[in-house]
């Protein structure tokens, strides 16, 4: 029996990215589902499982509700990746709210204001 190759989990993942980032722009019409972007997913090395992380635009609020969103439409993406791609069977969905863009603001305003407290010389 043959073994499935090593980076196959990773072309995998670039592909359902493209495909659900696609979905969300044209496909689903939850409302709840508004400014999301995909950043990224990550692919079990069986292929069984892929966690998609997102990124929400808003408030905290606004976040929930959409995760929220896609957490109702994971069925339908799933049979859309599954039509899309041709799969015999296609990974379970786990979504999860990527806050890097969020941190990464929040480290900038803070160095921002240590810079602002520093005496000149």
């Amino acid at each position: 029996m043959t073994r499935a190759p090593k980076h196959r989990p990773e072309r995998l993942a670039a592909l359902i990215k493209e495909i659900i980032a696609s979905a969300l722009m044209t496909e689903l019409k939850d409302p709840r589902v508004g400014f999301v972007t995909v950043t990224g997913v990550k692919v079990s090395g069986d292929g069984g499982h892929a966690t998609v992380r997102v990124s929400v635009l808003g408030s905290d609020e606004d976040k929930v509700r959409a995760v929220e969103g896609l957490e109702s439409a994971r069925g339908f993406l799933r049979g859309f990746l599954a039509r899309t791609l041709n799969l015999r069977t296609a990974p379970e969905l786990h979504m999860e709210l990527d806050r890097t863009l969020e941190q990464a603001q929040r480290i900038d305003r803070l160095l921002g204001e240590i810079r602002r407290d520093e005496p000149t010389s």
